[in-house]
């Protein structure tokens, strides 16, 4: 019983250890947004520089597409010239700092877009996000934006067609 509990222990402590160092590592931008690049990239004024950041776990129409420009203004509604903290989980091929933007009111702009209707669940990127699954299922059994139409297309399906 005792050899239970120590090995429970050590087991305990090394999972606590893991997490300490894997938040500790995710660095945290707080900064202005001063450019939305379309729904789902964003820049950020933090520090004296720059930081492009692209939102993890979602995926928003190309601006080509339907509900493109829409998912821009939205974007631009509720987070452009405001104060923003980005919790970046990594880069990605272009250079960007993928992650969650934390709005001012305290909701996150990735759930916001999903909850709307004006992006996808990012699932290929954010699988174990149950969150957003849940917020997508919601916007389409609710018919939110881009959930009204029939069949809409999703970004990368749009993206592969089209030659991106």
């Amino acid at each position: 019983m005792r050899r239970w509990r120590h090995l429970i222990l050590v087991l305990l402590a090394a999972l606590i250890a893991c997490a300490v160092t894997f938040f500790k590592k995710l660095p945290t931008v707080d900064g202005t947004v001063v450019v939305v690049h379309d729904g789902d990239t964003l820049t950020v004024a933090h520090n004296g520089g720059k930081e492009k950041v692209r939102l993890q776990g979602v995926d928003c129409p190309e601006l080509a597409q339907q509900y493109g420009r829409q998912a821009k203004q939205f974007t631009t509604r509720l987070c452009l010239g405001k104060a923003v903290t980005v919790k970046v989980v990594t880069k990605d091929q272009y250079g960007r700092s993928v992650g969650y933007v934390t709005l001012p009111d305290g909701k996150s702009l990735n759930q916001e877009l999903v909850r709307n209707g004006m992006a996808w669940w990012y699932e290929q990127y954010a699988r174990g996000d149950r969150t957003l699954e849940g917020l997508q299922e919601e916007a389409r059994k609710e018919r939110r934006g881009l959930w009204a139409e029939k069949d809409p297309v999703a970004p990368w399906t749009y993206r592969r067609n089209n030659g991106y």
